[in-house]
């Protein structure tokens, strides 16, 4: 299941090595057990935050490197 999540206590950021430039930029963190957390790092803690399960971050990952999500 995937939803908006308010807490990220513990979750330790780092910048997607696949944002494209200044202007389309995500930081994830995967160091939570069961939840894989997505952001826009342009808005750091004022982001809001998606909640991934673990099958459902690996899947994104997947189709993101597939160019699924390429213009």
């Amino acid at each position: 299941m995937s939803n908006t999540i308010g807490g990220t206590e513990g979750a330790k950021w780092r910048k997607s090595s696949r944002s494209g430039g200044a202007q389309q930029c995500v930081e994830v963190a995967t160091n939570l057990v069961d939840t894989a957390l997505i952001r826009d790092s342009k808005l750091g803690d004022s982001s809001p935050v998606l909640g991934l399960e673990p099958t459902a971050f690996s899947a994104f990952v997947g189709a993101v490197r597939a160019g699924r999500f390429d213009g």
